[in-house]
This record gives structure tokens, C-alpha cells and sequence, in this order.
């Protein structure tokens, strides 16, 4: 099969940059991408007469990568794990039965990658050498090996030197007699939107495939959230198959790394994102000396100001992030950040949707110490923190939401409320707490009635959900809640700011509109 890396209607491909030398070359060995070694393409202004020296130069370089995996799928489609697995699965054809336990077949994935090093240093998607066959019935997969063709079809078997799953970027090594093709990362910060780019691959299968566009635009998020929801948009045609190769610039240089496709039918339509070179090299460089990547951390969960949110703080919208969460004894308690405070401003760069904390605080050195500015109940002020280290990412799996929600009734006093954000509500007492499944410590007010036509409702908000705070006020009764809400009334907001925890899960910040006709 060839390999796609899904984020709801995105597949996954890949981009890097180039004029960073990552690499030591061996002996006199000089990369494609060199200066001097590529020509101009044509004459400024205008477009390209021709991509043709361009991608001769550059296409040694760039190999395919495929995978052999081990496949356990459900014994009653024959034809799970392989690219008929969904149709005859989705028409009923399975066949056999048996006593329904798994059977272990053998699939393969196809990718693209780069060669960066005249010794054999591959960069490619770490979801490309990932088990991950996909399809109805598969209940895992193992990778069993990795091989490398180059251009010329040579092939080599290569071994994992290092990967990093939150970047999705992973390093190979291949053994070769002779010295390889390779190019090198550039300088993807000087990239604007409108540059033309290049982008090289194997999209599904078809080796060697060279596709040209322009930057759509920079900085784009796609939903992953993280240090790395940062990409290059272009309009290159990139299919399954281009995960893991590089995007160029006219000079040559690797920009990003192709990695994911917007596509709601599957096929390119336009839009994909590649992984900036900025991003990628200090990733690269970390894993080819054999480390694991350490990042900056600071212990704080945190939200997007949400025009909802901003309404309920009365700050403006799309700058910065409110903190839903610290944890005890990392950076940001020891600096006395608390859950509430809104930063704005991290080390003198305002925290914003293309600059996040997350961005930032990744990628500012271990030990660093750095101001933060903050909004505290409408003050500003500075702290100072000291960067820590991101711990391992199993660490820092998130709680699940319970689904729980509780038979409280609400209390006559919650009329108010009810007119107001069109929540019922209800006190959190001992036995309530447990009906939920939450710690007696736990202090707030629970919605026991939803308006179903209230902006709440809309919001998402149910039945057994916990109000811990409202414009950032502890609610320890149904009438500080009321009363909460009034003052934020009368003061013209908008907009309620409630703080709400669903069983034990972690708590979020969600704006809800006042009905200022009561």
C-alpha cells in the first residue's frame, strides 16, 4: 500500500529548506544544492522559463523509501491490509470465519526522502517509517524493514538512527561503497508568500516526480496543535507517496518537508503543507548526534483567545493565551504563573495564533531565563521563569473526559442563570460529587439544565459539567455564579468566561454569550 498519514481530511507528505549545512561532507564531496552549483532558471522578473537544470541537479538526491511490515488483521476479510480491504469489507464479501482471531499478513508502504550527507543520511516523515497499515479489519502493524532506492535504482537497506514522533521527522542511515548525491537545508525564515517551490517525490509510487507552485502561505495551522502545527501552505501538487520528500526553492535550497495534503476526496486539490526548514534542522541535527530531542517546557496548559474567551476577559481577540492549567513544581509555578493569567508576550515575542507559547517556548533553549508578560485580573506584569525540559510525550498524555453527567437537579436560586447564559444550575455537594466521579476537594457548581436554543448549548456545555470559575472568579454556590454573571452584565461584556472541568478531565475555558435582554 502506499502511505498516507491522515489528519481528518488531510493526508500527509512533507517539505525542508537549505542553506543550514547539517551535514560533514566527506572528503570533497559537494552538494547538489551547492552555491554555484545551480543555475538561474530564468531571468528576474517573470516566471521560470524551465524547471529542467533545476530538477536534474536535484533529483539524485531524493529517494524512495518503502516499508515491509508485519500486518495482524481480523481473519474474516481476506483481503484486510491490502488496498482491497475496504471494498470487499464495506460489501460484505469477507470470507472464512474461523474463531475470529487476527491473522498476521505482509504489507508495504511507500515514501519519499532526501539524502543530506555524502555518507548516507536520509531525512524522511517519521510517520513514512512507522507501522501504520491502514484499512478495515487491521488491528496492527509492525515495520520489518527499510529500504531506500535511489534514482539510479540502487537499493539499500536502511536502519533508524533516530525519529521524533512530535515533529513527525525521523533520520535513516544507508551503507554505501561510493559517495552519494545529497542536498542541503536552507534558510526557510527568508520564504514569503508568492515564492515559487519545487517539490520532488514518489507520490503514489511513481518515482522521481518533480511538481511546481508557489508559498500559498506561511505559519499555517492544521489542527495538530503543539510546537509543530506550523507549516508552509503551497499549491505543488503533493499526493500519497510525496510524505517525507523536499520542497525546494529556486536556488536550490531545501525549504520544508513535505508532509500533508488538505484533500477532502483524496487527491491533491491545492492545498498541502510542508515542515519548515527552521523547524526541522535543530530537530535533524539533535537525532544525527545520536540524542534524544529535548525542547523547552514550561508546565502550563493553555487555550487560544477564542473571541468568546477575549469577550469574557475583555481583552482583544488573536493575542495571546490563556492558561487553562499549571502543573505543580515545573517553570511556570515556580514563577508564579496560576491558572487564569493570559500571556501575552514570552523573552519580548507577543504570543500569537502564528507565534504560540508552545512555538516559543519549544524552541528556546533549556535553562533559558525569560520574562513573561502576563494579564492577571486585568493587571499586567512580569514574571520571569526559568526554561525547564519537556518531558517524554507519554508523560504528558492528557486525561480523558468522563462521560458521566450526573442527576443533579437545579436549586430555585439558578433562575437567574438560566435567563442569563441558559445554565441551570446546581450546588456541588459531597454526594453529587460522587455521583460524578470527582474528588471531594473539587469546588464549583454543577449544570443540571441546559436551554438547548442557549449559546451555551451550542458551546457544547452538558448536563454534569462543572463550573469552577466564571470571568475567573471561584464559584463555590449557585449564587456567586448568579452573581458573577451579573457583573459581568452590568459591566457590558458580552460574554461569560466560565471555566468548566467534565469528570476528570482537564479543565477548559469556554465563552458564553450573556442574553442581555433580562
Amino acid at each position: 500500500m502506499r502511505y498516507a498519514y491522515a489528519i481528518t481530511a488531510a493526508l500527509l507528505a512533507g517539505g525542508a529548506s537549505a542553506t543550514m549545512v547539517l551535514q560533514q561532507p566527506v572528503g570533497a564531496q559537494v552538494a547538489q544544492n551547492a552555491p554555484g552549483q545551480i543555475q538561474a532558471t530564468a531571468p528576474r522578473p517573470g516566471a521560470p522559463l524551465s524547471f529542467a537544470d533545476l530538477a536534474s541537479k536535484l533529483q539524485p538526491a531524493v529517494v524512495n523509501i518503502s516499508t515491509t511490515q508485519r500486518v495482524q488483521v481480523q481473519n474474516q476479510n481476506p483481503f484486510a491490509g491490502t488496498p482491497f480491504g475496504d471494498l470487499f469489507g464495506r460489501f460484505g464479501q469477507g470470507q472464512g470465519g474461523g474463531d475470529g482471531q487476527p491473522i498476521t499478513r505482509e504489507a508495504t508502504s511507500l515514501g519519499s526522502g532526501f539524502i543530506i550527507s555524502a555518507d548516507g543520511y536520509v531525512v524522511t516523515n517519521n510517520h513514512v517509517i512507522s507501522g501504520g497499515a491502514q484499512g478495515r479489519g487491521v488491528v496492527s502493524s509492525v515495520v520489518d524493514s527499510i529500504t531506500v532506492t535511489l534514482p539510479d535504482r540502487s537499493e539499500f537497506k536502511a536502519r533508524v538512527v533516530g525519529r521524533d514522533p512530535f515533529s513527525d521527522l525521523a533520520l535513516l542511515k544507508i551503507e554505501s561503497k561510493k559517495a552519494l548525491p545529497f542536498v542541503q537545508f536552507g534558510d526557510s525564515t527568508r520564504t514569503r508568500v508568492g515564492d515559487w517551490v519545487v517539490a520532488i517525490g514518489n507520490p503514489f509510487g511513481l518515482g522521481g516526480t518533480v511538481t511546481a507552485g508557489i508559498v500559498s502561505a506561511l505559519h499555517r495551522t492544521i489542527g495538530l496543535g503543539g510546537a509543530y502545527d506550523r507549516y508552509i501552505q503551497t499549491d505543488a501538487s503533493i499526493n500519497q507517496g510525496n510524505s517525507g520528500g523536499p520542497m525546494f526553492d529556486l536556488e536550490g535550497n531545501v525549504i520544508g518537508i513535505n508532509t500533508a495534503i488538505f484533500s477532502p476526496t483524496g487527491g491533491n486539490v491545492g492545498i498541502g503543507f510542508a515542515i519548515p526548514a527552521e523547524q526541522a534542522r535543530p530537530v535533524i541535527e539533535q537525532l544525527k548526534g545520536g540524542g534524544r530531542v529535548k525542547r523547552g517546557y514550561l508546565g502550563v496548559g493553555i487555550q487560544p483567545m477564542t473571541e468568546d474567551i477575549a469577550s469574557g476577559l475583555g481583552l482583544p481577540k488573536d493575542r495571546g493565551e490563556i492558561v487553562s492549567r499549571v502543573e505543580p513544581g515545573e517553570a511556570a509555578a515556580r514563577a508564579g504563573i496560576r491558572q487564569g493569567d493570559v500571556i501575552i508576550k514570552v523573552n519580548n515575542r507577543e504570543v500569537t495564533p502564528d507565534e504560540t507559547l508552545s512555538y516559543i517556548v519549544a524552541n528556546t533553549p533549556i535553562g533559558t531565563r525569560m520574562p513573561i508578560e502576563l494579564v492577571r485580573e486585568g493587571k499586567r506584569m512580569t514574571l520571569t521563569a526559568v526554561v525547564g525540559e519537556r518531558p517524554p510525550e507519554d508523560q504528558l498524555a492528557a486525561g480523558g473526559e468522563d462521560g458521566d453527567q450526573g442527576s443533579a437537579t437545579p436549586a430555585p436560586s439558578a433562575q437567574s442563570t438560566r435567563q442569563s447564559i441558559g445554565l441551570g444550575l446546581q450546588a456541588l455537594t459531597p454526594d453529587v460529587a460522587r455521583q460524578l466521579g470527582v474528588a471531594a476537594t473539587v469546588r464549583g457548581v454543577v449544570v443540571a439544565q441546559i436551554d438547548p436554543n442557549s449559546d451555551a448549548a451550542a458551546e457544547g456545555i452538558q448536563r454534569g459539567d462543572i463550573i469552577l470559575s466564571i470571568n475567573q472568579r471561584p464559584v463555590a454556590s449557585v449564587a456567586d455564579a448568579a452573581a458573577a454573571v451579573e457583573a459581568a452584565r452590568k459591566a457590558g461584556r458580552g460574554t461569560a468566561l466560565l471555566f468548566i472541568q467534565r469528570g476528570n478531565g482537564t479543565p477548559r475555558y469556554i465563552g458564553v454569550k450573556i442574553n442581555t435582554g433580562n
